[in-house]
């Protein structure tokens, strides 16, 4: 990275955030963290603050870039107007204490979220669409940020990432292999369904690439490609885990989708949440597949291959296990 700036990480304690900082730090940019918890990994650099809370930004940031990575992105927030404050209200707060503070730059991660039930191959040019109020609010958030950059010679760069995995998280795709690797897990379906993934040492480069580049202005899905089917995806897994080229079990659609209605009934009866319901059959068996245009980013190279990288987060996480390694369950 040829950056000589300062950059601000705002969510920077987080799984992503982490991650980037690590990067900067290795590579000596200048960097600050700017979080409502402590950075675990680099507590030195870390300021606390709150993008719901002008004031807090106003006094915190001093960089001159800022990569904004604050979201509220949970299903289970029970106050669905936090989403509104984080997500909206947060990214407008920090647009003002950038024009207050004169600071040009500002790369935001949004979410393909915005498209919703979006056709598989959706690019840049689909519909915005969102289903959620996690994907109305990103989306929200890019049109006030799509305002600051209109009212001066400010670049914005908007990163719309799908699912992302690796060493350390804890969310979906780190649960599925966690099931894999227990022996209990029973394919449903065909398996041809595709699923876009982002393994987090790409999406930190593309980040990089992201702050160092004189674009001033471009929105790109972030997506590793190509993507892989249930089938591929699975196998891959067990032949790494166990030494099994197959599936295992499977199950045809029709029979998991009752299954998932039954597990619904019996949580409906008893108030006991089991791991298998009609949604999750539902979202386990659809295709989430995403087209991106991040090679036009200045010739951008993801550094890993997709199998690369779930075969370093299975040796991470099941294989020789760091018990020391900084665990993130909330992404």
């Amino acid at each position: 990275m040829k950056v000589s700036k300062k950059i601000t990480v705002i969510g920077g304690s987080g799984f992503v955030g982490t991650n980037l900082c690590q990067t900067l730090a290795h590579r000596q940019i200048p960097f600050e963290i700017i979080d409502i918890k402590q950075s675990q990994r680099f507590p030195e650099k870390c300021k606390i603050g709150d993008v719901r809370d002008l004031q807090s930004l106003r006094e915190a940031i001093t960089g001159d870039v800022v990569v904004n990575l604050a979201a509220v992105h949970r299903d289970d927030i029970r106050d669905k107007s936090e989403y509104v404050r984080t997500n909206v209200n947060g990214a407008e707060n920090v647009a003002k204490v950038c024009a207050e503070k004169k600071i040009r730059k500002i790369v935001f991660t949004s979410s393909v979220a915005v498209y919703g039930f979006a056709a598989p191959g959706t690019d840049e040019a689909g519909v915005i669409n969102p289903f959620n109020d996690y994907g109305k609010t990103k989306y929200q958030a890019e049109e006030k940020l799509r305002a600051w950059h209109s009212s001066g010679d400010n670049e914005l760069i908007i990163v719309r990432p799908t699912v992302i995995f690796g060493e350390g998280n804890r969310g979906n795709v780190y649960n599925l292999l966690k099931q894999i690797a227990s022996g209990n897990f029973v394919m449903v379906g065909a398996g041809k369904n595709r699923k876009s993934m982002a393994y987090i040492g790409n999406i930190i480069a593309f980040l990089e690439k992201c702050i160092e580049t004189d674009r001033k202005y471009a929105v790109f899905n972030y997506v590793d490609t190509p993507d892989l089917d249930m089938n591929t995806l699975v196998r891959q897994v067990r032949k790494v885990l166990k030494g099994k080229d197959s599936v295992g079990l499977r199950l045809p659609h029709w029979i998991g989708v009752i299954l998932g209605y039954a597990a619904d009934g019996f949580t409906s009866i008893t108030g006991k949440k089991l791991p298998l319901s009609s949604i999750r059959v539902k979202k386990f068996c659809s295709s989430t597949a995403f087209g991106s245009a991040k090679e036009e980013l200045d010739g951008f190279t993801p550094p890993f291959a997709l199998q690369e990288g779930i075969d370093r987060t299975l040796k991470s996480e099941f294989i020789s296990p760091d018990p020391k390694r900084e665990i993130f369950f909330t992404e």
